[in-house]
């Protein structure tokens, strides 16, 4: 059985709390544990989450769930890309699978709404890449 480390971005809850149950829903239908889940403020602070997860023995793959909405500056992308690119040091630096199930940037709330399978999308995909590299 697979064991999944979830992190869970608290900011745009009202989308990030329907993720999280995609998110459950998919390892269920997968047989994978979630092990652990850690709620951060927002999807900024998810690569220090994810890291923390990814330092653990018993957990194979991170799956991280969130949404970034636009607002009136570019700041939306901004997030993004940082997250991103450090969610990405974080798998290669602690050779996990670290799963970026983001939705946004340039989404309205509306969009983000629409976008709630992106949790279910992290925890397939995290737990295809234990599979691909067992």
């Amino acid at each position: 059985m697979v064991t999944l480390g979830l992190v869970v971005a608290e900011f745009n809850a009202s989308v990030t709390e329907r993720m999280e149950a995609a998110a459950r829903e998919a390892a269920a239908e997968r047989d994978a544990d979630i092990g652990t889940e850690l709620s951060v403020p927002g999807v900024y602070d998810s690569p220090l989450a994810a890291d923390r997860l990814a330092r653990r023995d018993e957990v194979d793959a991170v799956a991280v769930v969130g949404a970034i909405v636009t607002g009136d500056t570019d700041h939306d992308r901004v997030i993004a890309d940082a997250t991103a690119q450090s969610l990405t040091e974080v798998s290669l630096d602690r050779d996990v699978p670290v799963t970026f199930g983001v939705s946004g940037p340039g989404q309205s709330g509306a969009e983000a709404r629409e976008r709630v399978e992106k949790g279910a999308e992290a925890v397939n995909a995290a737990v295809d890449m234990v599979e691909t590299l067992a």
